[in-house]
């Protein structure tokens, strides 16, 4: 019988060691569609005009930190005085693919202060980690994997009753990013370590209704995920259908087709 036996990526072991944490979690779930037909053909035209193409990643990043901005409450953290620490600043953290050491790998980035950026400031800080992976802080975080499974809920421990340890060291919210791996239709359920947590599935053409017409639209494939613990049910309805009016609103686009930025409403 023949096989081969390769060793166990060390940085999967972080990916491990997260899964059992989050499996304690009373998560909620949202699986929702949105329209994003209006800002994909803005985008389209970027490129089209200047050849640049905007990261997508970006857009719903800048689109996700100015709702929490709206009620901060939606990434808040309990500490072990038994408090609410609510953040001003909006931390993402997400998933970027770049080449390193000759490979495409997936490496966290925390995109930090996010809803007091402009989508141009993510998407260059975006574009960079791409291209030069090895500079950024994240890139060495696989020598978590060495660390043993108790020493693992000594740390998370500590991290999840301090707030402020938990920001710096994961940011105040997740989000990932499935479909960039393939297109067509489908959601992911994350497991998620943060109140909340945004998983991107993907996108695929669907007849829809536009001002009493039939269209053939863009929708994304999108799951919301909140700690239950933290965030209602009706708290986080109203965060879901702000979120999704803004982002079908292709909110921080119009910077790049109008010279300005709207307020995002309608």
């Amino acid at each position: 019988m023949k096989y081969e036996a390769l060793p166990f990526p060390m940085e999967r072991q972080v990916t491990i060691q997260g899964g059992r944490l989050a499996s304690r979690k009373h998560t909620i779930h949202a699986l929702i569609e949105v329209d994003v037909t209006k800002p994909r053909r803005m985008i389209h035209e970027h490129k089209t005009r200047t050849g640049e193409t905007l990261s997508f990643t970006a857009f719903i990043i800048t689109s996700l930190a100015r709702v929490i901005d709206q009620n901060r409450r939606m990434h808040a953290y309990r500490d072990w005085r038994n408090r609410l620490i609510i953040f001003d600043e909006v931390d993402v953290n997400t998933m970027v693919e770049a080449e390193a050491d000759g490979r495409k790998r997936v490496i966290p980035h925390w995109v930090r202060a996010a809803n007091k950026r402009t989508l141009r400031d993510i998407h260059d800080e975006i574009r960079t980690t791409k291209a030069k992976p090895e500079q950024t802080r994240e890139f060495g975080v696989q020598w978590l994997g060495l660390l043993p499974a108790f020493a693992w809920d000594i740390f998370f421990w500590f991290i999840f009753k301090n707030p402020h340890w938990l920001k710096k060291s994961f940011g105040t919210v997740g989000m990932t990013s499935v479909g960039m791996f393939g297109k067509g239709s489908g959601w992911a359920i994350p497991f998620g370590l943060h109140t909340l947590d945004i998983a991107l599935g993907g996108i695929a053409e669907k007849p829809g209704v536009v001002d009493g017409q039939i269209e053939i639209r863009e929708y994304l494939c999108m799951t919301i995920s909140f700690d239950h613990d933290i965030i209602d049910g009706a708290p986080a309805a109203r965060f879901t259908q702000r979120l999704k009016e803004l982002i079908e609103s292709g909110y921080g686009v119009e910077e790049f087709t109008t010279g300005g930025r709207g307020d995002g409403e309608g």
